[in-house]
């Protein structure tokens, strides 16, 4: 820093100031310091600065390092949001089937971000599991969940996106075109996200005042939409819609109606969710639901900053990301 004062004739509070991106220093002045730091090759040492400001620029990121869409999506949005606000995200994948092994690999992961001095600590929790390998484990660092469905509490906060709403969209989007048979094919029962979306699918239907129809419980895959359609066309009690919880396992459904000549939208309307890359060219191309990741990234980041500079954690509402439903050709009235 003495270097970079010495190069841009400053003081080394202003380099400090401009470190810390602070108002006061005028525009010409912090150019010449930034500058500098290029031309010298200067990088902060983030350890060294959060002994002397207790601040390091650290958030700790914890992932189950899914390959998963949502969980993949969400990740990348925190780090750019993150980023955004001037932070570095330390990211560690934690995952193990075992409840006991989860617990003792997520403790180790909120030491090891002690040791780092992180300043916060934002998991993104796609599966019931994590939150409970949470439930006995203490951070010295403010904890902040990406979960739908969960309440926050007073060891962490939450943010979600909307999954109950964007599920009683595509739902509804079906009932107003006519159809009063409508089946779900659901995630897996472990996941927060599954759950939600059958939660909006269910609630839905019964203020439309009609029964759920058939539930598959399935495992995000379009192997498991494409056997469910297999099984689907020799049926004659079939629903005439179906709202599919992700947007792979309606790709495996479309494929087995494709094969089988059972009519998408004609005979079957067919909704996903997620709008993945590529849905627009599904044959043919899929209704479904658009989650806005980078708000939720935003939303993770600035709930993360509140906590940090208040030092406590919110227990009231919890902030929700709305979703978007797309409608494109898999969708139309229901057959007389």
């Amino acid at each position: 820093m003495a270097a970079v004062a010495r190069r841009a004739d400053v003081s080394h509070q202003t380099v400090s100031r401009v470190l810390n991106n602070h108002p006061s220093v005028r525009t010409s002045t912090r150019e010449r310091v930034l500058q500098a730091m290029a031309d010298l090759d200067y990088r902060p040492n983030r350890l060294a600065r959060a002994l002397v400001t207790s601040r390091s620029g650290l958030i700790g990121v914890v992932t189950s390092g899914s390959a998963k869409y949502g969980p993949t999506s969400t990740l990348m949005a925190v780090e750019e949001a993150a980023r955004g606000a001037g932070y570095a995200a330390s990211v560690t994948a934690v995952h193990d089937n075992d409840p006991e092994a989860l617990a003792t690999r997520m403790a180790d992961t909120l030491l090891s971000f002690d040791s780092q001095a992180v300043e916060g600590v934002i998991v993104i929790a796609p599966r019931v599991s994590t939150v409970l390998a949470l439930e006995t484990i203490s951070s010295r660092a403010p904890l902040l969940l990406i979960a739908a469905g969960v309440a926050p509490s007073s060891r962490f906060g939450v943010v979600s996106v909307d999954q109950s709403q964007g599920a009683r969209a595509a739902t509804a989007h079906l009932v107003a075109q006519g159809h009063t048979s409508i089946g779900h094919l659901a995630g897996p029962a472990d996941w927060f996200d599954s759950r939600e979306r059958y939660r909006g699918w269910v609630e839905e239907l019964e203020s439309a005042g009609l029964q759920p129809g058939p539930v598959w419980e399935g495992d995000w895959s379009a192997d498991f939409g494409y056997d469910v359609g297999r099984r689907l066309v020799a049926d004659p009690d079939r629903p005439t819609g179906i709202v599919a919880s992700n947007d792979q396992m309606a790709l495996g459904l479309l494929r087995a109606f494709g094969e089988a000549g059972v009519a998408v939208p004609g005979d079957v309307s067919v909704t996903g969710f997620d709008d993945i890359e590529g849905t627009a060219h599904f044959q043919p191309p899929l209704t479904t639901v658009r989650q806005d990741f980078a708000q939720l990234g935003e939303a993770a980041i600035a709930s993360m900053l509140q906590m940090i500079e208040e030092r406590t954690t919110p227990t009231g509402a919890v902030p929700l990301i709305p979703t978007e439903l797309v409608v494109r050709a898999s969708t139309g009235p229901a057959r007389a």
